[in-house]
């Protein structure tokens, strides 16, 4: 490891440390690294634009966040909540599970956990609060938990990241997310329901099961997103980028068109939104492109992946240990960096362990999502904080026993990557 790339990860500890966005201290680093090492500092916008060329999957980013933004402006996120309602409201805990269910719908939608928070979930925690049978906090907390399944279930921005560093298959990937995705939504309802009865929530006036059908007709065609895009997918009618363009009109079309709730002010309000939001990402992803060119000059996964096998290290045993290393750095890090930046040293170590990259690849963007609720970071819950103005203290006191339980499930998940892989497997996938 050289004087050099030493400087480059010890400026960006420096720079991250005072508070600038992470993009901008992987991108310095990144041009201290090249003017140490005596290389051409315009070297850095040559890679930026090769790896750029060369992934146009990341065109589907960008788009998702547009479906997103969209299904947040128009009344179609309300007429989901009204469905959900009706469906499981009645139950012990039932505003609880409609926060959950919702998310599992609208994660079929957005692909990004903070649309669905910022979304759906401010709607949610109103409703909570409103009905006075759940403390703010408690809202909040069940929020944040339950929008880290909006990039598990398909579509997913964080594993369309994840494919542009492995070279898997999106396709496979958007697949093994499902059962992990409804496993993460079970889990999280079982603890709510079991809290509700050792808090003694209220019922929930239920809505008569006459009025179920009328709900369900009224949301159907915001129901029907998820089904068209992955019939698009493993039908063979579009690509993964297709699928997120497919996504972000059928969304316009229904918010504008059918609903009538998504005037051409706020049509131009969500497009400057997305751009902003797909810029910030963007960002991020060109300072890992030139960062990865870095790790790679130094021959830094290699390296790794030969002193690991030297070890001859059981392939559990790496795998634990990596998300071990992922949960301490989700308390620090947001997931883009960490599938964009740290992810990729492991694959290498992975394919010589034998590990399926499809089943590492759920598991970890999993564990990331995790990370999004995990203090002090947490960046779901300065979100949540920021739309709803409830405290920050009030959301991370009640927020550790839904945290457990999803750490179960990400343990279940990497004890039996059956839950990950037998979808993709039924479709023809080989590994």
């Amino acid at each position: 490891m050289s004087i050099e790339f030493l400087l480059c990860i010890g400026t960006i500890f420096m720079i991250a440390g005072i508070g600038m966005p992470i993009a901008y201290a992987i991108l310095i680093a990144s041009f201290v690294y090249l003017a140490a090492a005596g290389q051409d500092i315009g070297l850095a916008g040559k890679i930026l634009l090769d790896g750029l060329y060369n992934s146009f999957i990341l065109l589907a980013v960008p788009l998702f966040i547009v479906a997103a933004n969209i299904m947040n402006a128009g009344t179609i996120s309300d007429r989901l909540l009204g469905f959900c309602v009706a469906l499981v409201g009645r139950f012990r805990g039932g505003l609880g599970h409609v926060n959950v269910v919702a998310s599992l719908i609208f994660s079929g939608m957005s692909g990004s956990a903070v649309a669905d928070a910022a979304g759906i979930g401010k709607i949610i925690i109103e409703m909570m609060t409103r009905s006075g049978h759940y403390t703010r906090g408690y809202a909040a907390a069940i929020t944040a938990a339950s929008a880290t399944i909006g990039p598990i279930i398909p579509p997913s921005i964080p594993m369309v990241l994840y494919a542009l560093v492995s070279n898997s298959s999106i396709g496979y990937l958007f697949l093994g997310g499902i059962v992990p995705g409804l496993l993460m939504g079970l889990v999280l309802m079982a603890m709510n329901y079991w809290l509700s009865l050792r808090r003694g929530f209220a019922l929930e006036d239920p809505v008569p099961l006459a009025e179920l059908p009328r709900r369900t007709v009224t949301a159907f065609p915001a129901l029907m997103m998820p089904a068209i895009l992955l019939y698009g997918i493993y039908g063979g009618v579009t690509t993964p980028t297709e699928a997120a363009a497919v996504a972000a009109f059928y969304a316009l079309v229904l918010a504008s068109m059918f609903y009538r709730a998504l005037r051409l002010r706020a049509l131009m309000e969500i497009l400057i939104d997305s751009a902003r939001s797909s810029a910030a990402v963007g960002l991020v992803i060109g300072g890992a492109l030139i960062l990865n060119y870095v790790v790679a000059s130094e021959n830094i996964p290699n390296l790794l992946a030969a002193q690991l096998v030297g070890l001859d290290v059981h392939p559990l045993v790496f795998i634990f240990a990596v998300n071990l290393l992922l949960l301490l750095l989700g308390c620090l890090l947001d997931a883009t960096t960490i599938i964009l930046v740290v992810i990729p040293l492991f694959i290498p170590t992975c394919r010589e362990l034998g590990i399926d990259l499809v089943h590492f690849g759920v598991v970890a963007v999993v564990n990331c999502m995790i990370g999004l609720i995990t203090p002090p970071y947490g960046i779901l819950l300065f979100v949540i904080n920021a739309v709803t103005r409830i405290p920050l203290g009030e959301i991370i006191h009640e927020i550790w026993l839904f945290l457990g339980v999803l750490l179960l499930a990400l343990l279940a998940m990497i004890l039996f990557p059956g839950l990950v892989l037998w979808l993709p497997r039924s479709f023809g996938y080989a590994g």
